[in-house]
């Protein structure tokens, strides 16, 4: 009797004493600022970064006509559901763990682990502004406030701006501890010109509320002359590995694994193999032809048969296919089904998706070991966006600078830095096998390219004439990022005359999207929009499908 009742005082004292020393209301096996790593934490935000990239891009692309848009009605395609997993990433994920960074990195001084967090944490801002207008900020990551109410999209733009200013100042102090840069491999004047960079477009986005402040600002962006220089582009490389976790492009591992995939647009197709009468030097590199003649059977592609809709004739836009040599996509909001296509449809190509380079094979894509094998980028920011920003800052604002001469340079940059990556990617030998005195006719391709664009802009008769030029050859060049081709095409309605959805009336084109459900149904202070026709703070163009369509 007396060894029980020592046993169960013994139990009694040892619980007393653990409950002293331990918060029962804490998990042991829980990461917290004890035990986390601010390494670990920044590769998180990093590659968190880029799913957030690739789903935000994706809706940009298929709104601006560089894929097919399926669904009849824009409604059908963009609904509560539709960016959940955007919102969820965007704020449980990365602003989350860059607020758990923050106190960490400053006790531990690792100021470049600041620098690359506060730049992701501003690009981030940036992008939910850009998609939503209005969203939580102020009150969004306080852990005792279950219902943060909205701030003004303008005040969250600021914001960034402010998160970009603390960046480079954290890139210009001296730093404990080396952080695993996925992106710039840890250079720091690399991060700063990229800084000044989202500051250019910053102010471009804002031209339209505030073209004095816009002007001043990108002016002395231009004098210090430190953004994104050949060399310097953003961008996020991904690997040729197939298993858990899978590091390949994510459009190459969805094509090339079994076929299927995504449809390309027709119109955009269209734009880089007949609009202007001779190829674009990028579309054998953008697009991948597993047929290089047109379809004969309508079960396969069932527009062949049928005639184009009235609108389409009256605004002679192209229709089913672009030319006769197996460019083979989908028109604007195409609501069929899906039949045995996926390995007939053209798929991706070299660029950016680390696909194959079109060397007229016509070869089946359900082989991984193809192309480059899923090694692409997400083109995030290139040096020669900063150029095709400028043109327009040059027409629009009068800012310092020729707008044709930043034209040329941003189409010529592009077109290298593409040919540069796909000549050092795995389908190197591809592109060298078709191409005879290989540097040589490229850069004949491309100078004829730009002899053609700069006649026409020369001789183009009004500015806004010369903006859609501009417009257009930016969005040619941002294959891979819907981002800043959603952007664009907002704030300026160009490139115009865009092809319109199949259907005569397809509803109403998200000029921002509806909040996500998983937002509305956790938050009581939540309030839906009436429609995605609610324009974010910097797009004051006139509303309605008028203006993009």
């Amino acid at each position: 009797m007396k060894k029980k009742i020592y046993s169960l005082l013994l139990a009694f004292s040892t619980l007393f004493a653990v409950s002293c020393d331990l918060d029962l209301l804490e998990n042991p096996n829980a990461v917290n600022a004890d035990t986390a790593s601010p390494d670990f934490l920044l590769n998180r935000i990093q590659l968190d970064y880029t799913d957030l990239f690739n789903a935000v891009g994706n809706h940009g692309m298929r709104l601006t006509r560089m894929l097919n848009q399926g669904s009849a009605q824009y409604e059908g395609a963009y609904t509560p559901v539709t960016t959940n997993g955007y919102w969820t990433n965007a704020y449980a994920n990365i602003l989350q763990d860059v607020a758990f960074l923050e106190p960490l990195a400053e006790e531990g001084n690792f100021q470049k682990h600041l620098g690359i967090s506060k730049t992701i944490k501003a690009m981030v801002l940036f992008h939910l502004v850009d998609s939503y207008g209005d969203v939580p900020l102020t009150q969004a990551l306080d852990p005792t406030e279950f219902n943060p109410t909205l701030d003004s999209g303008e005040s969250v733009y600021d914001a960034a701006l402010a998160a970009l200013n603390e960046a480079e100042g954290h890139f210009n102090a001296a730093s404990a501890g080396d952080p695993n840069d996925f992106f710039y491999g840890g250079d720091e004047d690399k991060w700063v010109r990229l800084i000044n960079t989202l500051k250019l477009r910053y102010y471009l986005n804002r031209r339209l509320v505030d073209a004095s402040g816009s002007t001043a600002g990108i002016n002395a962006l231009v004098a210090a002359d430190n953004m994104l220089k050949e060399g310097d582009d953003f961008i996020f490389q991904f690997g040729t590995t197939a298993a858990d976790p899978d590091s390949r492009h994510p459009r190459f591992a969805s094509q090339y694994t079994s076929g299927g995939g995504d449809y390309q647009s027709t119109y955009y197709m269209w734009h880089l193999t007949e609009a202007k009468g001779f190829d674009d030097p990028r579309a054998r590199f953008y697009f991948y032809r597993q047929q290089i003649v047109n379809p004969t059977d309508p079960a396969d592609i069932e527009c062949i048969a049928q005639l184009a809709p009235g609108h389409y004739l009256v605004g002679n836009f192209i229709y089913c296919l672009p030319g006769d040599r197996g460019y083979w996509g989908r028109d604007h909001l195409d609501p069929d089904g899906i039949p045995p296509d996926g390995l007939k449809r053209t798929a991706w190509g070299v660029y950016p998706a680390g696909g194959r380079f079109d060397d007229d094979s016509a070869t089946p894509v359900n082989n991984p070991s193809l192309g480059a094998q899923g090694a692409g980028i997400h083109p995030i920011m290139l040096a020669a966006y900063v150029d095709f920003m400028l043109a327009e800052a040059a027409l629009e604002l009068g800012v310092t600078g020729d707008a044709k001469e930043y034209l040329l340079s941003g189409i010529e940059k592009q077109m290298n830095f593409m040919v540069d990556w796909s000549l050092a990617s795995g389908d190197a030998g591809n592109i060298s096998d078709f191409f005879t005195e290989e540097e040589i006719e490229i850069d004949r391709n491309i100078d004829s390219y730009l002899g053609y664009v700069d006649d026409e802009y020369s001789s183009a008769a009004s500015n806004d004439a010369r903006m859609n030029i501009i417009g257009r050859e930016y969005w040619l060049a941002l294959f891979g990022n819907g981002i800043e081709s959603y952007n664009l095409y907002r704030r300026t309605g160009k490139p115009d005359n865009m092809q319109p959805g199949l259907e005569p009336n397809p509803g109403v084109f998200p000029r921002s999207f509806f909040y996500p459900n998983n937002y509305m149904v956790t938050n009581t202070s939540a309030q839906q929009k009436a429609d995605q026709s609610a324009q974010v703070f910097w797009d004051t163009n006139p509303s309605g499908n008028a203006w993009v369509y």
